[in-house]
């Protein structure tokens, strides 16, 4: 036993810079996660589980548009893998993975949403949040 605790403390010593450096990262994200998961809740339309409405930007704005997306689908996935982090580390993971989902587009991605806020904890603490920014719960 003396011997695994030997090695083990070697290794974080040799490893001393990357434990450092994954500390401080899963603490920024961390933060982020807890300033801004409120206030991206806060921006579903209510409705947005009952009607599903095509962009106007989309045909006013095409470059516009191509690049709101790039910059939305860049973030919707750091949110998904700093929720994939949270499921292991400090955080709310599954909200932070929902929000980076919705953030992001890909094929099936209403299916996904929809069978996700139909879980009960899930759908509960999103209009709780809704409700701490003085927005109206979803419809589903």
């Amino acid at each position: 036993m003396e011997i695994i605790f030997e090695q083990l403390s070697q290794q974080i010593i040799n490893y001393k810079s990357y434990i450092f450096w994954l500390g401080a990262i899963s603490f920024a994200i961390f933060i982020f996660s807890l300033m801004s998961i409120k206030w991206l809740v806060s921006l579903i339309p209510s409705d947005y589980f009952i009607n599903k409405k095509p962009s106007k930007f989309k045909s006013k704005y095409p470059v516009m548009w191509l690049v709101s997306m790039i910059i939305k689908n860049l973030i919707g996935y750091v949110l998904i893998i700093g929720g994939i982090l949270m499921l292991v580390l400090p955080g709310q993971g599954l909200f932070t993975i929902f929000i980076g989902l919705m953030m992001s587009n890909y094929p099936g991605k209403y299916f996904i949403e929809r069978k996700f806020i139909a879980i009960p904890s899930v759908l509960k603490t999103i209009n709780w949040l809704r409700k701490r920014s003085n927005q109206e719960p979803l419809k589903v």
